[in-house]
C-alpha cells in the first residue's frame, strides 16, 4: 500500500473512492482495465490519506444535503480498512453534517459501521449495496477468492434488514459457461427474497472485458477452467460486451421472479432511489 494526498475527493455526482486498487482478487474485475490508468500494481492499494479532511471540507460548504456514494471503483471495506478506518471516519463526517450515504461492497466488514449507518438512516438516508454473483460457495471462492462468500453476504443483508437499513443487490457479472445457469440465478434470487432487498441491479447476463482485465481473467480461466479461454476467444473475440448464450432465458426468469416478489428490477428506478434524498426521509418504499 502507499499513501497519496487527493486534490479532490467527490465527483460531480457526489461519489468518492477512498482507496484505489483492490485486494479481493475477483477474477473478472473491470477496475483492472488499463483505461483507468493505474501506475501501480492493482493490489498495491493507493490510500487517499486526506480523504476525511477533503470530505469534511466539501460537505461543510454544501448548501443542500445529498447522498454521498462510495464503492463504485474500489471496495471501501477491503481488509486494510479494518486497521485504517478511513471509511468509518468518512461516515462519521457524513453523519455529523446530516448527509445521506450509500456504499457498494462485498465485505461483511460493513457491519462494523452499523451504528453509523443507523444514525445516518435515522436523520437522512443510508443504503447498502451488496454484489452477489455466485450461489455455489466453492465456485464463489474461486471467482472471488479474498472476500467473504455469497452466503455470508446474504447474512449481512439479513442483518441490515433486521436493523431497518435498505439494501440493493448488484447481480453482476454473470460469467458465460461458469455461473450463467438457472440454478445459480434462482439461488441468488432466493437469498434476495429472503433478505428483503429493495431492488436488484442487473445489466444482463454476461460481463465486460477490455485490455487489462481481459488478460487477468483469461489467466484465471486457464488455471481453474482449462480450455475455457479458447472457447471465449472463438465465440467472443475481443468484444467488450460478452453476453451469455443463456441471456434471454435467464433474463426472463430474473424479471419474472422479481415481479412475483415485488423486488424492483428496473435499473433507472433503482439509481433514482439511490440518488434521491427527500427533505424529510421516512424510510419510504419505492412505491
Amino acid at each position: 500500500m502507499h499513501n497519496v494526498n487527493a486534490k479532490t475527493l467527490l465527483s460531480s455526482k457526489n461519489g468518492m473512492n477512498i482507496y484505489r486498487g483492490c485486494t479481493h482478487g475477483c477474477i473478472y474485475c473491470d477496475s483492472r482495465s488499463k483505461c483507468y490508468q493505474f501506475v501501480h500494481d492493482f493490489e498495491d492499494i493507493e490510500i487517499k490519506q486526506n480523504s476525511p479532511e477533503m470530505l469534511e471540507k466539501a460537505l461543510r460548504s454544501r448548501r443542500k444535503l445529498c447522498m454521498i456514494g462510495t464503492g463504485s471503483m474500489s471496495d471501501p471495506y477491503m481488509p486494510i480498512e479494518r486497521e485504517l478506518q478511513y471509511m468509518r471516519r468518512c461516515l462519521e463526517i457524513i453523519d455529523r453534517y446530516g448527509f445521506g450515504a450509500t456504499v457498494i461492497t462485498k465485505s461483511d466488514l460493513v457491519l462494523r459501521d452499523l451504528d453509523l449507518l443507523l444514525s445516518i438512516n435515522a436523520k437522512a438516508k443510508a443504503v447498502v449495496q451488496m454484489t452477489l454473483t455466485t450461489y455455489d460457495e466453492s465456485l464463489c471462492r474461486i471467482l472471488e477468492p479474498h472476500v467473504c462468500t455469497t452466503k455470508r453476504r446474504y447474512e449481512v443483508l439479513c442483518k441490515l434488514r433486521d436493523n431497518g437499513i435498505p439494501t440493493v443487490v448488484w447481480l453482476t457479472p454473470i460469467l458465460p459457461y461458469i455461473n450463467d445457469t438457472c440454478e445459480n440465478l434462482t439461488g441468488i434470487l432466493d437469498y434476495c427474497i429472503s433478505a428483503g432487498v429493495k431492488g436488484i441491479i442487473c445489466f444482463g447476463m454476461g460481463m465486460t472485458l477490455r485490455e487489462g482485465n481481459r488478460e487477468y481473467y483469461f489467466d484465471a480461466l486457464d488455471r481453474h477452467f482449462p480450455g475455457l479461454s479458447d472457447k471465449y476467444h472463438r465465440e467472443f473475440g475481443d468484444s467488450y460486451i460478452v453476453e451469455s448464450p443463456n441471456n434471454s432465458e435467464l433474463m426472463k426468469l430474473f424479471h419474472s421472479i422479481c415481479e412475483k416478489n415485488d423486488i424492483i428490477h428496473d435499473n433507472e428506478s433503482i439509481f433514482s432511489y439511490l440518488s434521491e434524498l427527500p427533505e424529510k426521509y421516512e424510510q419510504l418504499s419505492f412505491f
